[in-house]
């Protein structure tokens, strides 16, 4: 039987194609999304509001319509905030499974941003669990980060360690790599794999932790599965741009788009894991389906990413090329709340997912340097 699914934060970036590939796939999906203003176009809000339930919001979206090609009577949409209880309670109303996206992202502005994120990432979690548990739900995917693992897993000669923070005055003199306390020379960067330490380096990051530790209560709790996917970078249609919380692939395209250079801060080197969305919406559907397999109890985290790294200067110039703009600009600016190094075993997705990505790193960028992008937020 097909699963009913409730998809918070189903009218972002993410959620709007994991709509997609659940509505092409035969089931039935609730979106709950508030359609804040510093995500979304002020439009979306004002089409949700004169038209109701009916998914206006979702078809307001650059990403193709989630309706399209599928039985539009299979989406329903709700205009609430995921802190809202009452409105929680309805949306959960028989529902299977729910598909938890909604999250206040990125790195933030500066540390004023810290209760927006607590409030927004930590305080809807656990509303939508509480209610979750008084409906008698028991299956649940998380969309968490890559950001839970901090600086990620690094070598000191023979032996696994944990980075250190980055010293400011090495930021500065430009030396970017992490040092090992032991020889003070850089460490070697490796892939991380879902039982590493986690090790948060920003609010964002600890609200993600957060977000994982409540899901893993609810779930021993009440007896539930869950899946805890760990995103790492997204890219794709319908990416948010004209924002301080969007990631560099947006960045890097709004720039080429106004005719600039994109700017790649410290050197470029900084290694990462980019996937695309439609890959990210993939996992997402294997992810509800894995939970219906499993004891009650249960709770697994897995990384959701290529397992081949690439550098962000790579990933800038790979776009700059596709887009026939100038090349990046390597600026040797840095922001103390990043890390530099973080890569994905992609193993165990693959295992036990029954998950691998479908889009090239080559064929993801070229698309997406064409692709349309969500309107900048606020805008109307």
């Amino acid at each position: 039987m097909s699963p009913r699914i409730l998809l918070t934060g189903g009218a972002g970036f993410i959620g709007s194609r994991v709509v997609a590939a659940a509505l092409a796939r035969g089931w039935d999906v609730r979106v709950l999304d508030s359609l804040r203003d510093d995500v979304h176009p002020r439009r979306e809000a004002d089409e949700s509001a004169s038209g109701g339930q009916d998914g206006a919001a979702l078809a307001a979206s650059p990403a193709p319509s989630p309706a399209a090609g599928c039985d539009a009577a299979r989406l329903e949409f709700v205009h609430a905030d995921v802190r809202d209880a009452a409105a929680v309670s309805r949306a959960l109303e028989g529902v299977d499974v729910i598909c938890h996206q909604a999250s206040k992202v990125g790195l933030g502005v500066d540390f004023d941003d810290t209760p927006d994120y607590v409030a927004s990432n930590e305080l809807g979690t656990a509303v939508l669990l509480a209610e979750a548990a008084r409906a008698g739900i028991r299956r649940l995917v998380l969309a968490s980060s890559m950001v839970v693992y901090g600086e990620g897993r690094y070598r000191d000669g023979d032996e696994v360690v944990a980075a250190p923070p980055r010293r400011p005055a090495d930021l500065q003199a430009g030396c970017f790599e992490p040092l090992s306390p032991r020889t003070g020379h850089p460490l070697t960067p490796e892939s991380i794999g879902e039982d590493s330490p986690l090790d948060p380096r920003n609010v964002y990051a600890a609200t993600k932790v957060a977000q994982e530790n409540l899901v893993r209560v609810w779930a021993r709790a009440t007896g539930a599965s869950a899946a805890v996917l760990r995103y790492h970078n997204v890219y794709g249609p319908g990416m948010p741009q004209g924002t301080p919380y969007a990631g560099v692939a947006s960045l890097f395209r709004s720039a080429l788009e106004r005719g600039e250079p994109p700017r790649v801060f410290e050197d470029g080197g900084q290694r990462r894991d980019f996937v695309h969305v439609d890959d990210v919406a993939a996992a997402n559907l294997a992810a509800i389906e894995w939970t219906s397999r499993q004891e009650p109890g249960s709770v697994r985290a897995f990384n959701v990413a290529t397992g081949e790294p690439r550098t962000v200067g790579d990933f800038a110039l790979a776009l700059s090329r596709a887009m026939g703009g100038p090349d990046p600009i390597v600026t040797g600016e840095f922001r103390l709340g990043d890390v530099r190094h973080i890569t994905a075993s992609a193993d165990r997705a693959r295992r036990e997912l029954g998950f691998r990505t479908a889009v090239s790193f080559e064929d993801g960028v070229r698309e997406f340097a064409t692709a349309p992008l969500r309107a900048m937020a606020g805008a109307t």
